[in-house]
């Protein structure tokens, strides 16, 4: 993993596309330690707040992966820092490195697990598209940015190192049957980030979130990355408002993929996984 307090210099060129392509052709995620400052990481966790209770009041505005488990897509614009996210230099290299220098933001928004959540079953957030099975070519990528410190009984995050190049053959797609489970199970790391950290990850490589024993939350904030042959952006509704887009940067601007509208909409969530409503109590 690189970090970023020994980068020899602020700028996407800072970081080795080696390491980067080394790390998420192998592992399957990355991190970059002490990216902001908690500061900044308290200011997205206010907004991650009061998003959710607006998304918890609306039909449809949360989505269930499991009891005590949500994940809701944001307007970015409504995100604080979101040009810091997306503009951040080890984003922009890792974004370069492993999807090309035209990659895509398709998706922002933010998983919850509150206590009681459950263990997941082992998944992947989609089916493995064939650039990945025929071509060995990641084509997709998630940044994740957590908004408190991680500890054991606050149901970590855990993956399955490698596991991004799995075939899952004629079965499910995205759920690995029971038998298989053993192999996750012998390779998982539980991961447990701190405020200002981001990591970047294969969204194909299995994974789960655990179960949170703790009585307080994981928020999580979740950037979704595209190359662009890749088709994620059909399950998302990303909206940037005319006044907020022309604000941005153009070397921001030129990434984005997005409806450009007059006034915000309520966002009909299209990335449903209904494999994960239930969870498990193992």
């Amino acid at each position: 993993m690189q970090d970023a307090a020994h980068s020899p210099k602020p700028g996407p060129d800072s970081y080795d596309v080696a390491t980067i392509m080394g790390g998420l052709y192998g592992d399957g995620i990355i991190a970059c330690k002490g990216a902001f400052e908690r500061a900044w990481v308290e200011r997205l966790g206010q907004d991650i707040a009061t998003l959710f209770a607006e998304a918890r009041a609306r039909p449809g505005g949360a989505l269930e992966r499991g009891p005590n488990r949500y994940y809701v897509e944001a307007h970015p614009e409504r995100i604080s820092g979101f040009a810091d996210i997306i503009g951040h230099p080890w984003v922009v290299a890792v974004c370069r490195a492993v999807l090309g220098p035209d990659y895509r933001i398709v998706e922002a928004g933010f998983d919850i697990p509150g206590p009681g959540a459950l263990h997941q079953p082992w998944h992947r957030d989609f089916a493995s598209p064939e650039a990945t099975l025929k071509g060995r070519r990641l084509n997709s990528l998630a940044f994740n940015i957590t908004t408190v410190d991680v500890d054991e009984d606050m149901g970590p995050f855990e993956i399955a190192p490698g596991t991004q190049w799995d075939d899952l053959g004629d079965g499910d797609p995205m759920f690995p049957p029971r038998e298989l489970w053993g192999r996750y199970e012998a390779r998982a790391q539980r991961k447990l980030p701190r405020m200002g950290d981001i990591s970047a990850r294969s969204a194909l490589t299995i994974h789960r979130g655990t179960a949170n024993q703790s009585n307080r939350s994981r928020p999580v904030f979740v950037l979704g990355v595209d190359a662009p042959d890749a088709r994620n952006a059909d399950k998302h509704d990303l909206q940037l408002s005319r006044t907020y887009y022309e604000s941005l940067a153009p070397q921001l601007r030129e990434h984005i993929t997005c409806r450009v509208v007059d006034g915000l909409e309520n966002i009909v969530q299209a990335h449903t996984i209904e494999g994960l409503r239930m969870g498990l109590t193992m």
